[in-house]
């Protein structure tokens, strides 16, 4: 059975998960992270070697990375639905993923970490108003991308949409003030439709 690591509170690891319950494959879930500690012990970092979560375990197959795990997972398990069997979809869907991690997480920690996470008197309201307004920019960016588009890669969903939808939760349950995105907005609906994302993204955010 597939082991996975990592608390349900971190995007990367609902990435995983949500893969995991499209997918519809066993598996189980051990928390770890924050609160729930393992990511630092010598048997954690012999799996990853960075101390993070997620770390999947396939057998003698280790993996972390949530973008490489969620590929490998669609890749493995549904490699002409979720993983897409037209290779410039793929590669849509893969820009986007990369995207969200390099930029519009980077930009969206600050606000997130103080919003959420600090208490009020301790928090840092000018990097959060900097961060805001960085992840309106690029959530923007996103919008044009989804204008006549029903999921990430066009007509079908998959591991681009998964990549995605638990940032886009994050940002827009974050206690803050937000542009309008409406292309973005309808396809978080869609994504909301889908089994799940209903038993994933609906943790408060902490």
């Amino acid at each position: 059975m597939l082991k996975l690591w990592g608390r349900l509170n971190s995007l990367n690891v609902q990435k995983v998960v949500l893969a995991l319950e499209e997918i519809g494959t066993p598996y189980e879930r051990t928390d770890a992270g924050l609160q729930f500690g393992h990511n630092k012990t010598p048997e954690y970092l012999a799996k990853n070697p960075m101390g993070l979560v997620p770390v999947l375990e396939d057998d003698d197959f280790v993996l972390w990375e949530s973008n490489a795990i969620t590929r490998y997972l669609c890749a493995k398990y549904a490699p002409t639905t979720l993983y897409y069997a037209d290779l410039r979809a793929r590669a849509d869907a893969e820009r986007w993923m990369e995207w969200q991690g390099g930029s519009l997480n980077t930009a969206l920690v600050p606000a997130f970490y103080n919003l959420v996470r600090v208490v009020p008197e301790k928090r840092d309201m000018v990097a959060v108003e900097a961060s805001r307004l960085k992840v309106i920019d690029l959530i923007a960016m996103f919008d044009a991308h989804l204008k006549g588009r029903d999921f990430v890669s066009g007509a079908h969903y998959g591991f681009g949409d998964i990549g995605m939808a638990p940032i886009i939760h994050r940002w827009l349950h974050m206690p803050c003030e937000r542009a309008s995105a409406p292309h973005v907005e309808a396809w978080y609906q869609r994504m909301m439709q889908r089994a799940a994302c209903q038993q994933v993204l609906t943790l408060p955010l902490s």
